[in-house]
């Protein structure tokens, strides 16, 4: 076993205390190597310094693993109390170029690197203690408490490799040498890529919940594909190959970047790999913390769109057509160099896990049946886009780990890398990045007939955010009006000004694109990505598609544009954030009106969210509220409802009631009314409920 980096645990077996203690000494492994890796950077300075633009500083990483696991057990409901509200709010939100993503810097105070590794501490005590206290049964399946640890233990795998590029990326006067983190010292004439045949068939991808190890959502479910015969270059690209490509011009010849690649160039100024740094005449090579002579037989690193014009490059060299491998076409070659998965596989067979080193290496080291590097040394480039399989569903606890990335936008990687472990290195593992983003990875060729679909319109088809889509976008049922409409009229006649709306709970963002026609600005706010994505959608590329269900498996396609529902002029006036209504950033502030529609009853804590609104609300500013408080404990612990029980005395308890209690004191009840909703569940099926909606006046206090 790698003495840095311990194999991840099966899901199954006999002995469940000694699968505790498997998985507390995976969780403790996990845990320090990811503040091993920080400890690249020369000082606490550094943690506030970002290495890359589009990125948050290398503090907020730091912070953001830990968050992670206090977040998610707080939403599952496995632990009730908080640890640091304010660290779980600034940390708990990562960046991807989305437009929900908050990179504003004056929205974030960032607390001392000592107070954030404090509470990492804390939390590396809690969810010990979880660990071996937690209900078990074997085998770990989705529903179990203690997938929740896993998923935690994953995702800072993730971020063990993805800090890793960050650091390689700073400046040299601000990182230093980790003792143990060892380069490859060998390097050589690089070899001369071959093409290898590969007998096409009938490919099955996608795993079963039954699977012995974990996994994130895109794994799951099934996906068929007949594959045609293709050829597959023997070696990864190394960088001696990839310099004839630089000295011929590449970066300068046009012809050979598509329209995504030519605004790559124009934006990054990009002449030759970002790990090479030209100096006096020649390339040498940026490695994690130092530069060294250029390793010709290493594998070169590039993003997807470098790799893409390098392919365009070759095949115009050449005469023959080489294209990135499909995710399909990498599933043939991988069975064909008969690997097996972890743990079965042995980690000393490839350069990943740390095993061997903290660097590439040359890239005929490892051979897999006449192919090398099938899985470790770098990623590899697809031309796939990520996309879900029949029977692809979201985990609760992590819903938009994937569905964001179902955009045709996010292309697949294959394989590992020197620095992947735990899931990432595991046979079934699927992660996808923007074709632009850099991360430890290369490619291969392939001469292939096959083709790389692409959809003109995505419908959505979760559905759960489809049905909401049919709720706001599509048809009134029964003389019931849109639900979405009615409250922005109710909003827009209570509100005193103008200026500044909050849409929380926003869903799909009907809402916020109606108040948006009497509001200056309007900040539509939800929990789950899923949703606010086709509200993003609607804006920035003007229509809503959706798979309405009909029956069973049926469905029809429904689509509406911008034009149709007369937003064109107000779009800009919207924005889509992501965020938790019980544990609310700061900058959200400074609104005429604060509308929260049928939001209260699907809070894990409700009062957190009322007992501090009225900071965020102007002067005269307002807060509506609807709800058809159907309080029930899949999202809200009984302790913490409102309403709709009897207390110790035997008394109803009513959730208007209990506004009116934690309200009077900054706020003014000035209006009440029902208000009727129905939304589709098939052709033949509705739901028809009556909110109850509550306007409320804050006071003006004088302090």
């Amino acid at each position: 076993m790698s003495r840095l980096s311990f194999y991840p645990p099966t899901l199954d077996g006999t002995d469940i205390e000694a699968k505790r203690k498997e998985i507390r000494a995976y969780f403790h492994n996990t845990f320090s190597l990811f503040e091993k890796i920080f400890e690249m950077l020369k000082g606490e300075e550094v943690f506030y310094k970002k290495s890359e633009p589009t990125r948050h500083p290398m503090i907020f990483y730091f912070g953001h693993t830990a968050t992670f696991f206090i977040n998610k057990l707080v939403l599952m409901k496995i632990v009730s109390q908080r640890i640091n509200p304010d660290f779980e709010s600034i940390f708990a939100v990562g960046v991807d170029e989305m437009e929900w993503d908050d990179m504003e810097g004056a929205h974030y105070q960032w607390p001392r690197v000592q107070e954030v590794r404090a509470y990492r501490e804390k939390v590396r005590e809690l969810v010990d203690s979880l660990i071996m206290e937690l209900p078990l049964t074997l085998p770990i399946t989705q529903d179990s408490p203690m997938w929740i640890v896993l998923m935690g233990i994953e995702h800072e795998r993730i971020h063990i490799e993805t800090s890793l590029v960050l650091h390689r990326q700073m400046p040299l006067e601000f990182v230093q040498d980790v003792a143990e983190f060892t380069l490859c010292p060998h390097s050589t004439i690089a070899p001369r890529n071959e093409m290898v045949e590969m007998q096409g068939g009938r490919v099955v991808l996608g795993k079963e919940h039954s699977h012995h190890l974990y996994g994130w959502d895109n794994e799951y479910g099934r996906y068929e594909e007949d594959v045609e015969n293709f050829l597959v270059a023997k070696y990864l690209v190394s960088n001696a190959e990839f310099m004839e490509f630089v000295k011929d011009g590449g970066y300068e010849n046009r012809a050979f970047w598509d329209d995504e690649g030519q605004k790559f160039l124009a934006i990054s100024g990009a002449k030759h790999p970002p790990f090479w740094v030209y100096e006096d005449g020649t390339y040498r090579y940026r490695t994690l913390c130092k530069v060294i002579d250029m390793p010709l037989d290493w594998a070169v690193d590039v993003n997807a769109l470098e790799a893409e014009a390098f392919c365009r490059y070759k095949s115009q060299k050449d005469g023959v057509t080489y294209t990135l491998p499909s995710e399909a076409e990498y599933r043939v070659v991988y069975e064909y160099a008969g690997l097996q998965d972890i743990p079965e596989f042995h980690e000393s067979r490839a350069n990943l896990n740390f095993y061997h080193y903290f660097s590439s290496c040359p890239v005929n080291e490892f051979g897999f049946n006449g192919i090398y590097d099938v899985v470790g040394n770098v990623w590899q480039w697809s031309r796939t886009p990520i996309f879900g399989f029949v029977g692809f569903e979201v985990h609760e606890a992590y819903d938009d780990f994937s569905t964001p990335t179902f955009d045709d936008k996010h292309a697949l990687i294959l394989g590992s890398s020197w620095a992947s472990s735990g899931n990432l290195i595991m046979k079934h593992s699927r992660y996808a990045f923007r074709r632009h983003f850099y991360q430890n990875a290369g490619f291969r060729y392939v001469i292939s007939s096959g083709k790389t679909q692409e959809q003109k319109d995505f419908y959505e088809d979760d559905a759960t955010v489809a049905q909401y889509c049919a709720f706001q976008y599509g048809d009134a049922y029964f003389g019931v009006k849109n639900f979405a409409i009615e409250c922005a009229n109710i909003a827009s006649k209570f509100a005193k000004n103008h200026t500044k709306a909050l849409d929380l709970g926003c869903a799909t963002g009907r809402a916020s694109f109606e108040l948006a026609k009497s509001f200056d600005a309007v900040e539509g706010v939800d929990f789950s990505v899923r949703f606010i994505g086709v509200g993003v959608k609607l804006k920035h590329e003007g229509y809503v598609a959706y798979a309405s269900k009909t029956e069973g498996d049926l469905a029809e396609k429904k689509k509406v544009t911008i034009e149709e529902l007369g937003y064109e002029g107000v779009r800009e006036k919207v924005s889509f954030w992501q965020g938790d209504a019980c544990n609310f950033k700061p900058n959200f502030n400074s609104y005429d009106l604060i509308m929260a529609t049928n939001l209260i009853d699907r809070l894990y804590n409700p009062k957190l969210f009322l007992q501090s609104v009225h900071e965020r609300l102007n002067h005269d500013g307002v807060l509506i509220l609807t709800s058809p408080y159907t309080w029930q404990e899949s999202s809200t612990k009984r302790e913490f409802w409102l309403g709709g029980y009897k207390d110790e005395s035997g008394k109803e308890v009513k959730t208007i009631d209990t506004l009116k209690e934690i309200l009077s004191k900054n706020f003014e009840l000035v209006h009440i009314q029902d208000l009727e909703f129905v939304i589709r569940e098939s052709a033949r099926k509705f739901q028809h409920s009556i909110a109850e909606v509550s306007v409320w006046r804050k006071k003006n206090i004088a302090k």
